[in-house]
């Protein structure tokens, strides 16, 4: 009876905790939905001013969209492959020392800390403006990731095959390629297909800091307020979302072994592939040290072991916790309702709910949402909202949408469908069907996306206050680009502490689903 009745009040308990929790939140960031509708007709005249877009500025938007890609597949391939080298050595049942695998996975805890956005504008201090040091930033974003996600498929496989090899004398390094490798290879692949993607949109604002790609150029344009231009290099985005997502979805399905293709073919793939990063690496811009100054890169360090520990640690409006307390409000409220409203999108995104027509019309709707940088929609509702942590929680609930309701599909169709059309066969209405058979199974897999989406926001709103959009990102930033690396430094810290404590809260609650 007792353990009925903590069930009972767990059940009870813990939704209305996390209703306090999101409307407490939501008053912190000063959510105002009243507000924004009265204001809606400033978002409808921007819209309205970018279509239709101004086809004859394309001309000027493709070397910097190459740029943008360029640095998307150089940093992705690369940041992949130095990941599936390095990810063995931090998967404990492989047996590597103990301390390599701490200190490895203390090294990825702290590059995933940081946006990619910090990491370029890092970058830019060391290597000088261009699309080199944002293809750094891009392989360090991928390769902290990649290895996370890496050496935790290592860890879920079975190591018998792999101990068995090196039992019988073969090299460790043998023994992973071909024991190991083949086993986490199609989840792999799908990582780093996803990330490709999600690169090209992190590449596309890394002009904000110099570090090339279109980003320039379309800030540059929202200044000015020529939307119609902006609506080009949007429209010019989201075609090159869609390329990269088809041409994903086609890999994948070779992966995965859905689909054959002849072995001729399949050479032709490879060597085309090996083409295009060739070409995209070979005419990235070098390095320009002439402007890096040794003197700027020892402050730099300096600040950083030396972080400004009065700011650390002040309470007040203008501190590190009260500042990083209004980033994880805003990451929260704005996943909690992407959430919300990405598992009906996802229902109507996937043929086996949906007709067809409806499904490719919600598909393209999904692709133009997820193909606008997220500091693009910051901009967008700045003008509507005005500056504040509001505008925070609107920009990150809109890019959840896009990838929530993305992966929410994925898991759709890879759901057993079998007790939902028993149900309907049974006379069950489809609503209530999809209640009592769908959802149940799809619970501990749409929790751990969410919780993704989380970390991912956690990141992305550290760097939404460059935009007036709240948050620790202005301060960050300007304190970067004023040399204050003391201040820079603890918020650095404060921002690896941070995503720690999140990945651990993720942890125990996917432990608990």
């Amino acid at each position: 009876m007792n353990k009925r009745k903590l069930h009972l009040f767990q059940r009870v308990a813990i939704p209305l905790g996390f209703l306090c929790l999101f409307f407490l939140a939501a008053r912190f960031t000063g959510c105002d939905l009243a507000a924004f509708w009265k204001r809606r007709s400033h978002l409808t005249d921007l819209v309205a001013d970018m279509i239709p877009p101004d086809f004859s500025y394309i001309r000027k938007i493709l070397l910097p969209l190459f740029y943008t890609i360029q640095m998307s597949v150089t940093g992705t391939v690369l940041g992949a492959f130095f990941a599936i080298a390095a990810a063995p050595f931090a998967a404990a049942n492989l047996k590597f020392p103990a301390a390599l695998r701490r200190i490895l996975r203390i090294l990825i805890q702290v590059l995933r800390s940081f946006p990619a956005l910090i990491l370029a504008l890092t970058a830019t201090f060391l290597f000088g403006l261009g699309t080199f040091a944002g293809t750094f930033a891009i392989t360090l974003y991928t390769f902290a990731i990649m290895t996370k996600l890496t050496y935790e498929d290592i860890s879920a496989a079975d190591p018998k095959p792999y101990l068995a090899l090196c039992s019988m004398g073969v090299s460790r390094f043998q023994a992973y390629v071909h024991a190991v490798i083949p086993d986490i290879a199609p989840g792999f692949l799908t990582n780093a297909l996803y990330l490709l993607e999600a690169n090209v949109r992190h590449s596309s604002i890394l002009g904000y800091v110099g570090a090339g790609g279109i980003g320039l150029l379309l800030n540059e344009k929202i200044s000015w307020l020529e939307f119609d231009k902006v609506g080009m290099i949007l429209l010019m985005l989201f075609l090159t979302v869609c390329a990269i997502e088809y041409f994903s979805r086609y890999l994948a399905s070779l992966v995965r072994g859905e689909r054959r293709i002849k072995k001729e073919h399949a050479r032709l793939l490879v060597l085309f592939l090996a083409a295009v990063f060739v070409i995209c690496t070979v005419t990235l811009s070098p390095p320009d040290f002439s402007r890096t100054s040794p003197q700027t890169l020892r402050n730099m360090l300096d600040g950083f072991l030396h972080p400004d520990w009065s700011f650390f640690f002040s309470t007040g409006k203008d501190g590190l916790f009260y500042l990083l307390l209004e980033t994880v409000c805003i990451a929260f409220i704005g996943t909690v309702i992407g959430a919300v409203l990405s598992i009906p999108l996802a229902f109507l995104n996937t043929r086996r709910f949906v007709p067809a027509p409806v499904c490719f019309l919600f598909n393209l709707l999904i692709m133009g949402i997820r193909s606008v940088p997220f500091l693009v929609y910051g901009l967008i509702f700045i003008r509507v909202s005005g500056p504040g942590a509001f505008t925070g929680v609107l920009t990150l609930a809109v890019c959840s949408i896009g990838l929530l309701t993305k992966r929410f599909t994925e898991s759709l169709d890879a759901l057993d469908m079998r007790p939902y059309h028993a149900l309907l066969a049974m006379g069950v209405r489809p609503f209530p069907a999809i209640c009592h058979s769908v959802l149940p199974q799809l619970k501990p897999v749409f929790t751990s996306i969410v919780l993704y989406r989380f970390d991912v926001n956690i990141r992305e709103a550290s760097v939404l206050g460059l935009v007036g959009a709240g948050g620790i990102g202005a301060p960050l930033i300007f304190s970067m680009n004023q040399y204050a690396w003391s201040k820079a430094g603890s918020i650095l810290l404060g921002l690896i502490l941070l995503v720690w404590l999140i990945d651990l809260l993720s942890s125990k609650i996917g432990e608990q689903n």
